[in-house]
Protein backbone atom coordinates (compact mmCIF):
# COMPACT_ATOMS: atom_id res chain seq x y z
CA UNK A 1 0.00 0.00 0.00
CA UNK A 2 0.92 3.74 -0.95
CA UNK A 3 0.65 6.41 2.10
CA UNK A 4 -2.03 7.71 0.09
CA UNK A 5 -3.81 4.54 -0.04
CA UNK A 6 -3.52 4.41 4.12
CA UNK A 7 -4.36 8.53 4.20
CA UNK A 8 -7.06 7.50 2.22
CA UNK A 9 -8.23 4.46 4.92
CA UNK A 10 -7.37 6.93 7.90
CA UNK A 11 -9.84 9.41 6.35
CA UNK A 12 -12.38 6.75 6.13
CA UNK A 13 -11.86 5.73 9.23
CA UNK A 14 -11.12 8.70 11.25
CA UNK A 15 -12.45 11.47 9.00
CA UNK A 16 -11.06 14.55 7.19
CA UNK A 17 -9.66 16.52 9.37
CA UNK A 18 -6.39 17.44 8.96
CA UNK A 19 -4.79 19.08 12.18
CA UNK A 20 -2.30 21.65 11.83
CA UNK A 21 0.77 21.48 13.92
CA UNK A 22 1.92 25.02 12.91
CA UNK A 23 2.95 25.74 16.62
CA UNK A 24 3.75 28.95 17.32
CA UNK A 25 5.20 29.52 21.18
CA UNK A 26 3.30 32.10 21.78
CA UNK A 27 -0.52 29.63 21.32
CA UNK A 28 0.66 27.98 24.01
CA UNK A 29 -1.41 28.44 26.94
CA UNK A 30 0.96 29.90 29.99
CA UNK A 31 0.48 28.40 32.45
CA UNK A 32 1.28 25.57 30.55
CA UNK A 33 4.70 26.50 29.81
CA UNK A 34 7.52 25.26 32.18
CA UNK A 35 10.15 27.60 32.13
CA UNK A 36 12.98 25.49 33.12
CA UNK A 37 12.53 23.82 29.65
CA UNK A 38 13.13 25.23 25.94
CA UNK A 39 10.34 26.59 23.70
CA UNK A 40 10.76 24.00 21.48
CA UNK A 41 10.71 21.21 24.07
CA UNK A 42 7.38 23.53 25.53
CA UNK A 43 5.94 23.09 22.06
CA UNK A 44 6.63 19.12 21.86
CA UNK A 45 4.47 18.61 25.22
CA UNK A 46 2.07 20.75 23.28
CA UNK A 47 2.13 19.24 20.29
CA UNK A 48 1.82 15.66 22.05
CA UNK A 49 -0.85 16.48 24.06
CA UNK A 50 -2.85 17.91 20.77
CA UNK A 51 -2.07 14.83 19.52
CA UNK A 52 -3.46 13.06 22.49
CA UNK A 53 -6.63 14.18 22.58
CA UNK A 54 -7.06 14.60 19.12
CA UNK A 55 -5.98 11.22 17.72
CA UNK A 56 -9.38 9.50 17.25
CA UNK A 57 -11.04 11.80 15.51
CA UNK A 58 -8.35 13.40 12.53
CA UNK A 59 -7.04 11.73 9.50
CA UNK A 60 -3.64 13.01 9.82
CA UNK A 61 -1.59 15.79 10.95
CA UNK A 62 0.38 18.59 9.04
CA UNK A 63 3.47 20.13 10.29
CA UNK A 64 4.69 23.24 9.09
CA UNK A 65 8.51 23.73 9.60
CA UNK A 66 8.69 27.30 8.77
CA UNK A 67 7.10 27.59 12.62
CA UNK A 68 9.77 25.29 13.78
CA UNK A 69 13.06 27.00 11.65
CA UNK A 70 12.47 29.92 12.95
CA UNK A 71 13.56 28.57 16.73
CA UNK A 72 16.74 27.58 15.24
CA UNK A 73 18.49 24.35 16.35
CA UNK A 74 16.05 24.61 19.25
CA UNK A 75 13.00 24.49 16.55
CA UNK A 76 14.17 21.91 14.54
CA UNK A 77 14.65 19.17 17.51
CA UNK A 78 11.04 19.94 18.30
CA UNK A 79 9.87 19.50 14.21
CA UNK A 80 11.93 16.04 14.25
CA UNK A 81 10.19 15.11 17.76
CA UNK A 82 6.73 16.38 16.28
CA UNK A 83 6.92 14.10 13.09
CA UNK A 84 8.15 11.35 15.24
CA UNK A 85 5.69 11.11 17.55
CA UNK A 86 3.18 11.35 15.03
CA UNK A 87 4.38 8.47 12.88
CA UNK A 88 4.56 6.71 15.87
CA UNK A 89 1.37 6.73 16.69
CA UNK A 90 0.23 4.89 13.36
CA UNK A 91 -0.92 8.12 11.79
CA UNK A 92 -0.20 10.22 8.58
CA UNK A 93 1.77 13.21 8.89
CA UNK A 94 2.10 15.98 6.33
CA UNK A 95 5.82 17.80 6.12
CA UNK A 96 4.59 21.10 4.61
CA UNK A 97 7.99 22.50 3.61
CA UNK A 98 6.71 23.78 -0.04
CA UNK A 99 9.97 22.89 -1.80
CA UNK A 100 10.27 24.17 -5.37
CA UNK A 101 14.15 23.54 -6.71
CA UNK A 102 15.26 20.96 -9.02
CA UNK A 103 18.46 18.86 -9.78
CA UNK A 104 20.69 17.90 -6.69
CA UNK A 105 19.25 20.40 -4.49
CA UNK A 106 16.02 18.96 -4.71
CA UNK A 107 17.32 15.43 -4.17
CA UNK A 108 18.31 16.59 -1.11
CA UNK A 109 15.54 17.84 -0.04
CA UNK A 110 14.05 14.68 -0.77
CA UNK A 111 16.47 12.58 1.19
CA UNK A 112 16.18 15.55 3.97
CA UNK A 113 12.43 14.73 4.40
CA UNK A 114 11.93 11.34 3.33
CA UNK A 115 14.65 9.95 5.32
CA UNK A 116 16.19 10.33 8.61
CA UNK A 117 15.56 12.85 11.46
CA UNK A 118 13.17 14.42 9.51
CA UNK A 119 11.30 11.55 7.93
CA UNK A 120 7.78 12.35 6.69
CA UNK A 121 4.99 10.47 4.95
CA UNK A 122 4.52 13.55 2.47
CA UNK A 123 5.53 16.45 1.46
CA UNK A 124 4.28 19.74 0.02
CA UNK A 125 5.80 21.22 -3.19
CA UNK A 126 6.16 24.08 -5.80
CA UNK A 127 6.19 23.40 -9.40
CA UNK A 128 6.89 26.59 -10.43
CA UNK A 129 9.80 25.83 -11.51
CA UNK A 130 8.48 22.85 -13.89
CA UNK A 131 8.08 19.07 -13.51
CA UNK A 132 12.06 18.53 -13.04
CA UNK A 133 10.89 20.09 -9.43
CA UNK A 134 8.62 17.52 -8.80
CA UNK A 135 10.86 13.80 -10.60
CA UNK A 136 13.31 13.88 -7.73
CA UNK A 137 10.80 12.80 -4.88
CA UNK A 138 9.33 10.13 -7.85
CA UNK A 139 11.83 7.72 -6.23
CA UNK A 140 11.06 7.55 -2.96
CA UNK A 141 6.73 7.58 -4.05
CA UNK A 142 7.80 4.65 -6.46
CA UNK A 143 9.80 2.54 -3.70
CA UNK A 144 8.51 3.34 -0.43
CA UNK A 145 4.75 4.68 -1.38
CA UNK A 146 5.66 8.02 -0.04
CA UNK A 147 3.47 10.79 -1.47
CA UNK A 148 3.52 14.17 -2.67
CA UNK A 149 0.74 17.44 -2.03
CA UNK A 150 1.66 19.92 -5.07
CA UNK A 151 0.53 23.65 -4.97
CA UNK A 152 -1.96 24.01 -7.92
CA UNK A 153 -4.84 26.56 -6.46
CA UNK A 154 -4.29 27.68 -3.26
CA UNK A 155 -6.39 29.00 -0.46
CA UNK A 156 -4.95 32.85 -0.26
CA UNK A 157 -5.74 36.13 -2.29
CA UNK A 158 -2.81 35.83 -4.40
CA UNK A 159 -3.43 33.09 -5.69
CA UNK A 160 -5.45 35.06 -8.72
CA UNK A 161 -2.27 36.97 -9.59
CA UNK A 162 -1.13 34.02 -11.63
CA UNK A 163 -3.06 30.52 -10.52
CA UNK A 164 -6.34 32.43 -12.66
CA UNK A 165 -4.65 33.79 -15.52
CA UNK A 166 -5.83 32.44 -18.59
CA UNK A 167 -3.74 30.55 -21.24
CA UNK A 168 -4.18 31.08 -25.02
CA UNK A 169 -6.45 27.44 -24.82
CA UNK A 170 -8.55 29.10 -22.48
CA UNK A 171 -7.73 26.72 -19.25
CA UNK A 172 -6.19 28.39 -16.35
CA UNK A 173 -2.87 28.60 -15.01
CA UNK A 174 -3.94 25.96 -12.22
CA UNK A 175 -5.58 23.64 -14.49
CA UNK A 176 -2.36 23.87 -16.78
CA UNK A 177 -0.20 22.50 -13.30
CA UNK A 178 -3.18 20.17 -12.28
CA UNK A 179 -3.21 18.61 -15.42
CA UNK A 180 -0.09 18.32 -15.99
CA UNK A 181 0.81 16.64 -12.53
CA UNK A 182 -2.29 14.39 -12.83
CA UNK A 183 -0.75 12.82 -16.34
CA UNK A 184 2.74 12.13 -14.27
CA UNK A 185 0.47 10.49 -11.42
CA UNK A 186 -1.11 8.04 -13.48
CA UNK A 187 2.65 6.15 -13.29
CA UNK A 188 2.31 6.09 -9.47
CA UNK A 189 -1.62 4.93 -8.39
CA UNK A 190 -2.66 2.90 -4.87
CA UNK A 191 -4.89 0.71 -4.29
CA UNK A 192 -8.03 3.06 -3.50
CA UNK A 193 -7.45 4.39 -7.03
CA UNK A 194 -5.48 7.65 -6.22
CA UNK A 195 -2.16 8.50 -7.00
CA UNK A 196 0.99 9.40 -4.69
CA UNK A 197 0.76 12.55 -6.40
CA UNK A 198 -1.60 14.64 -4.74
CA UNK A 199 -2.43 18.28 -5.32
CA UNK A 200 -2.85 21.25 -2.97
CA UNK A 201 -6.54 22.81 -3.65
CA UNK A 202 -7.49 25.55 -1.55
CA UNK A 203 -11.10 25.80 -0.16
CA UNK A 204 -11.67 29.30 -0.08
CA UNK A 205 -12.15 29.95 -3.88
CA UNK A 206 -15.74 27.82 -4.29
CA UNK A 207 -16.94 28.86 -7.73
CA UNK A 208 -14.61 26.34 -9.45
CA UNK A 209 -15.31 23.57 -6.96
CA UNK A 210 -17.08 20.62 -8.83
CA UNK A 211 -15.50 21.12 -11.85
CA UNK A 212 -11.90 20.48 -9.67
CA UNK A 213 -13.10 17.14 -8.38
CA UNK A 214 -14.54 15.99 -11.31
CA UNK A 215 -11.52 16.79 -13.52
CA UNK A 216 -9.01 15.34 -10.92
CA UNK A 217 -10.66 12.47 -9.71
CA UNK A 218 -8.45 10.07 -8.85
CA UNK A 219 -6.09 12.56 -7.06
CA UNK A 220 -6.38 13.24 -3.30
CA UNK A 221 -6.72 16.62 -2.46
CA UNK A 222 -4.75 18.30 0.86
CA UNK A 223 -7.39 21.35 1.26
CA UNK A 224 -6.53 24.19 3.34
CA UNK A 225 -8.84 27.25 3.67
CA UNK A 226 -11.16 25.73 6.01
CA UNK A 227 -12.38 28.16 9.20
CA UNK A 228 -9.70 30.70 10.17
CA UNK A 229 -9.50 32.07 6.15
CA UNK A 230 -12.95 31.53 5.40
CA UNK A 231 -13.67 28.39 3.68
CA UNK A 232 -17.14 26.34 4.69
CA UNK A 233 -18.33 23.52 5.19
CA UNK A 234 -20.62 23.57 2.18
CA UNK A 235 -17.86 24.99 -0.03
CA UNK A 236 -14.78 22.28 1.19
CA UNK A 237 -17.88 19.18 0.53
CA UNK A 238 -17.31 19.90 -3.31
CA UNK A 239 -13.85 18.79 -3.38
CA UNK A 240 -14.21 15.61 -1.50
CA UNK A 241 -15.30 12.34 -3.37
CA UNK A 242 -18.48 11.78 -1.20
CA UNK A 243 -16.10 12.16 2.23
CA UNK A 244 -13.06 11.46 1.29
CA UNK A 245 -11.10 11.90 -1.49
CA UNK A 246 -8.96 14.83 0.06
CA UNK A 247 -7.90 16.01 3.80
CA UNK A 248 -8.87 19.40 5.44
CA UNK A 249 -6.79 21.19 7.17
CA UNK A 250 -7.07 23.56 10.18
CA UNK A 251 -3.60 24.92 11.91
CA UNK A 252 -5.21 27.97 14.29
CA UNK A 253 -9.01 27.00 14.61
CA UNK A 254 -7.83 23.79 16.43
CA UNK A 255 -4.38 24.96 18.39
CA UNK A 256 -6.19 28.15 19.70
CA UNK A 257 -9.78 26.51 20.28
CA UNK A 258 -9.79 26.87 23.63
CA UNK A 259 -9.39 30.26 23.63
CA UNK A 260 -13.02 30.25 22.14
CA UNK A 261 -14.42 27.62 24.45
CA UNK A 262 -13.84 29.47 28.11
CA UNK A 263 -13.19 27.26 30.97
CA UNK A 264 -11.99 24.38 28.41
CA UNK A 265 -8.35 23.13 28.84
CA UNK A 266 -6.70 23.08 25.66
CA UNK A 267 -6.20 19.98 24.21
CA UNK A 268 -9.66 19.22 25.25
CA UNK A 269 -10.91 22.30 22.90
CA UNK A 270 -8.82 21.03 20.32
CA UNK A 271 -10.88 17.47 20.03
CA UNK A 272 -13.86 19.67 20.75
CA UNK A 273 -12.83 21.08 17.57
CA UNK A 274 -11.98 19.12 15.47
CA UNK A 275 -15.28 16.84 16.44
CA UNK A 276 -17.09 19.67 15.51
CA UNK A 277 -15.49 20.19 12.26
CA UNK A 278 -15.71 16.84 11.34
CA UNK A 279 -19.30 16.86 11.77
CA UNK A 280 -19.66 19.94 10.04
CA UNK A 281 -18.13 18.49 6.72
CA UNK A 282 -19.86 15.24 7.22
CA UNK A 283 -23.29 17.36 7.55
CA UNK A 284 -22.84 19.16 4.11
CA UNK A 285 -21.16 16.21 2.56
CA UNK A 286 -24.96 14.22 3.03
CA UNK A 287 -26.61 17.40 1.41
CA UNK A 288 -24.43 17.00 -1.88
Amino acid sequence: MTNMDKLYQAVESRGPVCVGLDTDFSYLPADFVKPELTAGENIVRFNRAILEATKEVAGCYKVQVAYYEALGLDGLRAYRDTLAMVRQAGIPVIADIKRGDIAKTAEMYAKGHFEGDFEADFVTLAPYMGLDSISPYLPYAQKSGKGLFVLCRTSNGGAKDFEYEKLADGRHVYDLVGDKLVELGRDYMGEKGYSSIGLVIGGTHTEEAEEIRARYGSTFFLIPGYGAQGGKAEDIARYLNKGNGGTVNSSRGVLLAYKKQEGVAFDEAAYNECVRMKEDIAHACSLL
